[in-house]
């Protein structure tokens, strides 16, 4: 029925070249808790959980690593798009750094 969970993955690259430092891990955190979903960061070493600041911290994932996005539940291919958003824009790093 409608209960059956889904899970969608897709890479992503960390295109800011101060890498996925804090304030786009809080941005990436704050997306993530906005879904049902369970939302999970993948490199070769490591999984961790999207909704948790500090462990998406932990992946010290540099400008260039590439990511896996997995996101499992009810809401997953809407959680994932907005998430893949988030990436593709390089957070928005140029406009938080253009005025300063």
């Amino acid at each position: 029925m409608g209960s059956r969970e889904d899970m969608v993955s897709r890479e992503v690259v960390v295109g800011m070249p101060q890498g996925l430092h804090a304030r786009p891990a809080d941005q990436l955190a704050r997306e993530a808790r906005k879904w049902q979903s369970r939302i999970e960061l993948l490199n070769d070493t490591q999984r961790v959980d999207g909704k948790s600041i500090l462990e998406v911290l932990t992946l010290a994932a540099e400008a260039g690593t590439r990511l896996i996005v997995e996101a499992t539940g009810p809401d997953a291919h809407e959680a994932l798009e907005a998430i893949g958003v988030l990436f593709d824009r390089n957070f928005n790093e140029q406009e938080n750094t253009e005025g300063r």
